[in-house]
């Protein structure tokens, strides 16, 4: 699920995950991001995201 919201908005997965300095950080460099690049810059957004759901899932299974 976290996976398919990170695809329209990335800053609001990072910050279901609990990382919420990322996804300020995010949020802000995002939106000027996709209005002055046409959304251009838009999958880089979704990688991060994907990267970061990706790393919290690998760190439960590891127990940490």
């Amino acid at each position: 699920m976290l996976y398919v919201l990170a695809l329209f908005l990335p800053p609001l997965s990072i910050l279901l995950i609990g990382r919420w300095f990322v996804a300020l950080v995010t949020l802000v460099i995002w939106i000027p991001a996709i209005i002055f690049s046409g959304g251009l810059t838009h999958p880089m957004f979704i990688v991060l995201a994907w990267i970061l759901i990706f790393q919290r899932g690998a760190d439960r299974r590891a127990g940490l």
